[in-house]
């Protein structure tokens, strides 16, 4: 059993709470709002009263949060980066920027605190089946004593490479689920300008070389037309920018990365930020709506 610090209570990390503490590890955790306390109890863990909180004693110490800001907000001045000490291992599980994650690992590094980018794919469902894809930046040797309480999360877990390294596979993640989200999307318009049979369509395509976990995990989604949030478009806009931040910075060009960032871009203006990131598909009907 491990003694276990946790940040975020959210729609992914409240599920991995759950399947921490079920696997007999201690966990203290905390969140920002009323409804974080009630999902950190639900889960069988121990309300902290501040991110430092979470510090004091952990073995390991878990931050899952939306964005790059609320990362280095947690972490700063007399939060938690003040509270961990040599020997701990801070894991990082957000979707962060890869050059802020390398900053905070040096800076950690300094003080004798190792830590891990370990982003993680495969969405709620993944989540609460404590079956993620868990993409590994940082030092094997971290990594080594941190396995074991990953492994109560994930069903995968690589490690891509150094510090940052994590981030940076979890942003090539992101664009291709963006575009694939999006290609199926373009393919049910087409689907439904024939008046083919959809549910028989897609089963048919999902078996074939066209087949992806997106359409497996997202298809009744798209079929009904049931959008709630597995995966927000506006955390995936977020992260589509950090694709095409990276990409800036060594000089390269992702055209199709630009094409989908756009495409996210203007569902947030449509108002379908809220929804999960498969309702893309209401975007490419908004376009096609004259048909």
């Amino acid at each position: 059993m491990s003694s276990i610090g946790f940040v975020g209570p959210g729609i992914m990390g409240a599920p991995m709470i759950t399947n921490l503490v079920a696997a007999g590890h201690q966990v203290l955790a905390y969140g920002r709002s009323e409804m974080s306390c009630t999902r950190i109890l639900a889960a069988g863990a121990q309300v902290a009263g501040s991110p430092a909180e979470v510090a004091d004693g952990a073995d390991l110490v878990i931050t899952m949060l939306p964005d790059t800001p609320d990362v280095e907000d947690v972490l700063g001045t007399g939060g938690l980066a003040a509270a961990l000490m040599p020997g701990q291992i801070f894991v990082d599980m957000s979707t962060i920027r890869p050059d802020t994650t390398r900053d905070i690992h040096h800076s950690l590094a300094e003080r004798g605190i190792m830590m891990l980018d370990a982003p993680v794919s495969g969405g709620e469902a993944a989540a609460h089946e404590g079956t993620l894809s868990i993409m590994v930046g940082g030092e094997a040797s971290a990594l080594d004593e941190a396995r074991e309480v990953l492994e109560c999360l994930g069903a995968t877990i690589t490690h891509v490479g150094p510090a940052g390294a994590g981030q940076l596979t979890k942003a090539a993640n992101q664009l291709i689920v963006a575009a694939n989200i999006q290609a199926v999307s373009e393919a049910i318009v087409l689907l439904e300008s024939a008046g083919a049979d959809l549910t028989s369509a897609l089963a048919a395509i999902n078996g074939g070389l066209a087949g992806s976990t997106v359409l497996t995990r997202k298809r009744e989604a798209f079929i009904n037309g049931s959008f709630e949030p597995g995966f927000r478009i506006t955390l995936h806009n977020k992260d589509l920018r950090i694709v095409c931040s990276a990409a800036d910075g060594a000089g390269i060009a992702l055209p199709m990365t630009a094409l989908v960032s756009q495409l996210m871009v203007a569902a947030v203006a449509q108002g379908l930020g809220h929804l999960d990131h498969s309702a893309l598909l209401t975007l490419i009907r908004t376009c096609n709506s004259s048909h």
